[in-house]
Parts: C-alpha cells; sequence; structure tokens
C-alpha cells in the first residue's frame, strides 16, 4: 500500500487544520518582526530595533503553547514547527544583534567583520546541533542569545577590545560541553529562574525606557541577573 502524504495521515476537519497552519503563520510572523527590527538597526534606531526583538521575544515565548493547544503535530503535520522556531530565531536571536554592534561600532573596527562573521557561522552550526538541548532542557553550550548579548553591550557600551573579546569567548562556550540553564523548561529552581527572568524583564524595559541609557541600579541589576544566568547551569546535577 502507498504510503500517505503527511496532510492525509490525519482526519481533521477544515477549522482545525486553519488553526494548526494559522499557529505555524503566527510563529513565522517573528520573521517580520526581525526585518522590522533589522530595518531600525540599518537606520541607527537602536532602542527602536530592540523593542522589535522584545515584541519577538514574546511571540517566541507563547507560540509554543499555542501549537500544543492546536496540536500542530497532528492538525499541520508537514510544517515542522521546531525548524520554523529556528529558523525564525536565527534572525532574530543572531542576525539583527550582529548587524547591530557591526552598525554602531561597539567592536573594533579591524576586526569587526571577522567577529561578526564568529557570531553567524558558530550560531549557525549551533542552531544545527541536534545535541543542543540536554535531556533535562539544559542549554549544551552558550545557547547563541546574541540579542541579549547586544543589549547588554548597547547598556554598558564597554570597550570595542573588550566587546571582541567577549564575542570570541561566548563563540567557543558555544561548543564547550558547558550546560546553560533554559529558565522556564529546566526544572530545578524554576520558580526562582522564572522570578530572575520576570525581574530581568523589568530591567530590560526599564534600560529601554532610559534610551539604553539607564541609571547605574538598572546597570548592576542587569550585571546581577546575568552573571546569575551565566553561573547557574554549573549547579545541574551531575548525570
Amino acid at each position: 500500500m502507498a504510503k500517505k502524504a503527511p496532510s492525509e495521515q490525519t482526519d481533521v476537519s477544515i477549522r482545525q487544520r486553519l488553526a494548526g497552519l494559522s499557529v505555524h503563520a503566527f510563529t513565522a510572523s517573528g520573521a517580520v518582526l526581525g526585518f522590522v527590527a533589522l530595518l531600525a538597526a540599518i537606520e541607527g534606531r537602536y532602542t527602536t530595533m530592540f523593542w522589535w526583538l522584545v515584541v519577538a521575544l514574546v511571540v517566541d515565548a507563547v507560540d509554543g503553547s499555542f501549537a500544543r493547544r492546536a496540536d500542530v503535530g497532528r492538525t499541520a503535520p508537514e510544517v515542522s514547527g521546531d525548524i520554523l522556531d529556528l529558523v525564525v530565531d536565527y534572525v532574530t536571536y543572531v542576525l539583527v544583534p550582529a548587524l547591530a554592534m557591526y552598525r554602531a561600532g561597539l567592536l573594533p573596527d579591524v576586526l569587526a567583520l571577522p567577529a561578526t562573521a564568529l557570531i553567524l557561522i558558530t550560531s549557525a552550526f549551533y542552531f544545527a546541533d541536534i545535541r543542543m538541548k540536554t535531556n533535562d532542557w539544559y542549554f549544551r553550550g552558550f545557547p547563541a542569545v546574541w540579542n541579549l548579548f547586544a543589549f547588554l553591550a548597547f547598556v554598558w557600551t564597554p570597550n570595542a577590545w573588550a566587546v571582541f573579546a567577549a564575542v570570541v569567548l561566548f563563540s567557543v562556550l558555544t561548543f564547550a560541553p558547558v550546560a546553560f540553564v533554559h529558565p522556564v523548561r529546566v526544572q530545578r529552581f524554576r520558580l526562582f529562574n522564572l522570578a530572575m527572568l520576570g525581574a530581568t524583564g523589568v530591567l530590560c524595559v526599564l534600560a529601554l525606557w532610559w534610551q539604553l541609557d539607564p541609571p547605574p541600579p538598572v546597570k548592576i541589576g542587569l550585571a546581577v541577573a546575568t552573571l546569575y544566568f551565566l553561573l547557574i547551569g554549573l549547579l545541574r546535577p551531575k548525570t
């Protein structure tokens, strides 16, 4: 017997199928948000760029619950939500912030292009790595959150060579056998991780409110939250 196509393998109503495809379209809308953010970066409107990336993060945060409710694996099985999510994330997590740092001169002029290439290539490898998450939902290696890296670089405005050194460090950590916490999925310290994530979100909004030049308490709070999320993975139980 001939194998049925994915769309023929399940008996779903037109309404259910439209719901499943709508969820995929909602996920794909993150690419549009990334494009608008990219335009803002090209025009040097970095606060606006980060606001659009925040909206993209919200879409990324909620589309999974919509996908489960619509049961997209059954109602729209020919579209891989996981692959679609990775495509959009590469735009918003990697491409846009890399361009922003290059465009804003946060990297040394002589090494700006090589550093940007390093971000783009290592992140592409990471997003294609089927081992990027552990069985207990930690990230294996630095999870290519260059949007957060760029945000902190704009807020703290360190020396360009310090930014370059950090780019090299985290690019290397992308392939290191080091665990980084997924604050939503990891069960260990989950409530505290979520609280820290919420506090970090508030601090980021405040920094944007002050046009990426917030008062010292906000900068210090962001530094503490960053160190927490960088180091909490070290407490992952040995398996």
